[in-house]
């Protein structure tokens, strides 16, 4: 193995090019399925919603409004579950809050599997949003952190990928159970508990990031975590590690002391105020059109006329277009800017919301459905690479949970004037608006987007503080 500085000398800039050297390996590997697995099931929970909706409104009787109301009720736990998460992530740790919110999140689940009326429904699954918004708010950031910044922009993409299979697992148990098992959706809900499974894997293999125990003057702890990785990574490819080259990054850049409102503060300092706003605009557009789509398309499809079965399998099939989207986009990340992916992927959207607009037929709304899910999907993975990417190591969760907070109030209101709004604008006027909001997102980003690609989170730290 190629001797590394010890941890006396571990500045930020040498751990970035400790880190940045390494080749990818089986660590690297086992820490995207264990993440991936945390996306999986937050998809497969916030997906399940659409599949529960309409049977749990027949046997209820629930009214429009009130669908809607139950639709946005996992947003609604998302959205404080994500700005926890980011605050408590630069507070405590990466690794607590993903533990804890996984326990927080199953034990919600298994509370709304037995629910008896639409209170207890509603506010369970408030709380598993909690959950979920947690962990989706803290695994991408904390992943960043491991990953070197040649291939961050195609892990983190591939990362958020595993979102995908979450809601193709949720089109299949809604097809599968929710239509043919008596109390079909109590038992998914069940099912949606099983991540539990996975805390004593997560507390005995995952370590904490050694940027964030860095930043915190946790030096030695740091250069632990990272000799520990450089072992691993030197016995899983059999090779001497490659030598500690200069990095481009400057030092660490210290926005803030450390306390949460110091952290918040600075989120709006003049350095970083353009950098969060634009966040804030892109996380709206994407949460807003993301779920409006994902969480109505099975109701849309039956005020269509299509049965509840005929929807379900609809909705899979253009379910199983996120699968590309996801990892088309992480792929193209590497290779084309990554402000410039995010306008792409937009514009595609809308180009799918365009075409949703002027559907006249089954065959068409099944074909530009599987369009806007590409091109939505692959938007998800490259919000996650690209906020995780822009704000220094002190505030990095502080920034992503904020602006996923944010976005969720997107989410949480998206389904609630699609319920409400239908009635008057119709089919096409629902997908008028998703097109709308897309035009605008993809020229957000074009204008005040940051160049990213291939830079260390370090360099691109001390560039967005600049004023």
């Amino acid at each position: 193995m190629t001797e590394a500085p010890t941890s006396g000398t571990l500045t930020s800039r040498v751990l970035a090019a400790r880190l940045d050297r390494l080749p990818l390996s089986r660590f690297h590997y086992k820490l995207l399925f264990a993440g991936g697995l945390g996306y999986t099931f937050d998809a497969m929970d916030g997906a399940i919603v659409a599949f529960i909706l309409p049977s749990v409104t027949k046997e209820w009787g629930l009214s429009s409004g009130a669908t809607g109301i139950l639709g946005s009720s996992l947003l609604i736990g998302f959205l404080f579950g994500a700005l926890a998460a980011g605050i408590l992530g630069d507070r405590i740790g990466r690794r607590a809050v993903m533990v804890s919110a996984l326990v927080l999140y199953s034990a919600a689940s298994i509370v709304a599997a037995v629910a008896p009326n639409f209170a207890v429904l509603f506010a369970a699954r408030v709380v598993a949003g909690m959950g979920t918004g947690a962990e989706s708010a803290i695994i991408a950031p904390y992943l960043s952190e491991f990953v070197p910044s040649r291939v961050r922009g195609r892990y983190i993409g591939s990362l958020a990928g595993f979102f995908a299979f979450g809601y193709v697992f949720a089109s299949l148990l809604g097809y599968f159970v929710v239509s043919d098992v008596p109390h079909g959706w109590r038992w998914v809900q069940v099912l949606t508990s099983v991540p539990i499974l996975m805390l004593l894997w997560w507390r005995r293999t995952l370590p904490e990031s050694p940027r964030f125990l860095h930043v915190h003057g946790r030096v030695q702890e740091a250069g632990e975590v990272v000799v520990g990785i450089e072992a691993r990574v030197a016995a899983s490819t059999g090779k001497p590690l490659p030598p500690v080259q200069h990095s481009d990054a400057a030092e660490e850049v210290h926005v803030s002391s450390g306390r949460v409102l110091d952290n918040l503060r600075a989120l709006m300092a003049p350095g970083l105020c353009k950098t969060t706003i634009t966040s804030w605009v892109y996380w709206f557009v994407a949460i807003f059109t993301y779920y409006g789509f994902f969480i109505w398309i099975p109701s849309l499809l039956v005020k269509q006329g299509f049965d509840i079965s005929k929807s379900f399998l609809f909705s899979i099939v253009i379910y199983l277009a996120q699968i590309p989207g996801y990892y088309s986009a992480a792929f193209v990340s590497e290779r084309l800017e990554r402000k410039w992916t995010i306008v792409l992927y937009l514009s595609g959207g809308a180009l799918g919301a365009l075409g949703l607009a002027f559907s006249g037929s089954s065959t068409e709304i099944l074909v530009w459905g599987m369009v806007l899910s590409f091109f939505m999907n692959g938007n998800a993975a490259l919000e996650y690479s690209y906020t995780s990417e822009i704000y220094p190591t002190m505030i990095r969760t502080t920034g992503l949970g904020v602006a996923s907070a944010l976005g969720r109030v997107g989410g949480i209101i998206a389904p609630i004037i699609i319920g409400f709004s239908y009635s008057g604008v119709g089919f096409g006027g629902v997908f008028t608006m998703l097109l709308i909001l897309l035009v605008l997102g993809a020229a957000v980003i074009a204008v005040f987007g940051q160049r990213t690609t291939g830079r260390s989170l370090e360099s691109i730290g001390q560039e967005t503080v600049k004023p």
